[in-house]
């Protein structure tokens, strides 16, 4: 018998991240908060693993993808690459079938060492731009800068610095 899906959880606030420095700085506040014991989360999951989760999608674009969609799927992708691209947050509730928290890169972690690792996949990032996306192709800068700022703002969204978790 199946369950029927949780409805996704709501973001505690809307962020808007223009560039990586803007993204540098929101976790400048996240550590500010989390040090000064304000930080709080809505949702299901931890602001360690939120960060990390983060950093994981950046680095797997180096390192490799855990799993990928059937060939015949990539296609669509690539259809709505100009609508992923677009400076706006991906919306809560997508789910990779047969993962068993709807994503990948969900290890738990304290904030600290999420922080310590977004940061290093960002400055990755900086470096060099992945060579291409196995969804989308070759990316320009921006591009990729884009995608992973748009998924950023989502999930830095169930974090609170100030403590209003609605």
């Amino acid at each position: 018998m199946s369950h029927p899906r949780a409805k996704p959880a709501t973001p505690c606030r809307v962020l808007k991240l223009a560039t990586l420095d803007d993204l540098l700085c929101e976790l400048d506040a996240i550590e500010s908060a989390d040090r000064a014991g304000t930080l709080r989360t809505c949702g299901n999951w931890s602001a360690g693993k939120i960060l990390g989760h983060l950093s994981s999608w950046i680095d797997y674009a180096y390192d490799g993808f855990p799993s990928l969609p059937p060939a015949w799927v990539i296609p669509l992708f690539r259809l709505m690459k100009p609508v992923l691209m677009k400076d706006r947050p991906l919306r809560p509730g997508m789910r990779i079938p047969g993962t068993t928290e709807g994503t990948h890169g969900v290890d738990e972690m304290t904030t600290q060492e999420g922080l310590v690792r977004l940061r290093a996949s960002i400055e990755r990032l900086r470096a060099r731009i992945p060579d291409s996306h196995p969804l989308f192709g070759v990316l320009a800068r921006q591009e990729w800068e884009r995608m992973h700022l748009n998924h950023a703002v989502l999930h830095l969204g169930f974090i609170s610095p100030n403590g209003d978790t609605h």
